[in-house]
């Protein structure tokens, strides 16, 4: 059985070849997106449903990968309070941050 982490990724043959995504900016939508939309739906008799979407406070939005093994907000609690008892109390606080090219860099301050 192979780990579904080492697996090479398998490219999507649904992509046409006129399809240009050169000038395209990853994460151009995202803070719109968190802030919240609105969804107008026209039916067939003429009237118009409008439907207000906000992420809440606290959401998080994970990645697909991450998804498959939690796929649910129990199983994420669960995962992260397993990692909190792992956790001295007196410890230097440590935080990730990601770059456009997703690369994790490493970042420690004082707590």
């Amino acid at each position: 059985m192979v780990d579904k982490l080492t697996e090479p990724m398998i490219a999507d043959d649904d992509m046409r070849a006129e399809y240009d995504f050169t000038g395209g900016v990853r994460g151009k939508h995202y803070k719109a997106l968190r802030d919240g939309y609105t969804v107008k739906i026209q039916q067939a008799d003429g009237t118009t449903v409008v439907q207000h979407y906000k992420i809440e406070n606290g959401a998080v939005m994970l990645d697909p990968d991450v998804r498959e093994y939690f796929p649910d907000s129990n199983t994420v609690n669960n995962a992260l309070r397993s990692l909190i008892a792992l956790i001295p109390k007196k410890r230097k606080a440590v935080t990730y941050a990601r770059t456009v090219s997703q690369q994790p860099s490493l970042a420690v301050a004082e707590s």
